[in-house]
């Protein structure tokens, strides 16, 4: 019986494919490597992706955004948690860095996948905001 855990990225090797992935942020991404700090890495990515959006490069955004769900899709349980507690929450975010028009090409081409967990996220920010 194969190890579920084994066959999936984890958060070092997660590490090496965002400096592949991110060859503009690399130092930073190597430099918080050596800190040990994973959720910092994935949050300067997501600094970056506000970046180029100000740069009007929705395109590269786009790729950028493929890239992280490959990563999730085979990322351990600590690699998803983090890219959906700070790399899918961050869309609302990017979405102020952009017009309507830009948002709606940008959620248009987002894996099916971080836009439901994005709306999911969303709907339980509302339900808990109204309640107090």
């Amino acid at each position: 019986m194969k190890n579920f855990e084994a066959d999936t990225i984890n958060e070092t090797q997660a590490i090496e494919h965002l400096k592949i992935f991110y060859p503009s942020i690399q130092n930073e991404i190597s430099q918080l490597s050596a800190q040990n700090n994973f959720p910092g890495i994935i949050q300067s990515t997501v600094d970056y992706l506000k970046l180029l959006l100000r740069e009007s490069k929705i395109n590269i955004v786009n790729r950028k955004i493929k890239m992280m769900e490959w990563l999730y899709k085979n990322g351990t349980f600590n690699v998803k948690h983090i890219i959906e507690n700070l790399f899918i929450r961050s869309f609302g975010s990017l979405k102020k860095h952009t017009d309507i028009q830009q948002w709606n090409i940008l959620y248009s081409y987002m894996p099916i996948e971080f836009q439901q967990i994005y709306l999911n996220q969303t709907k339980l920010d509302e339900m808990m905001f109204k309640k107090n």
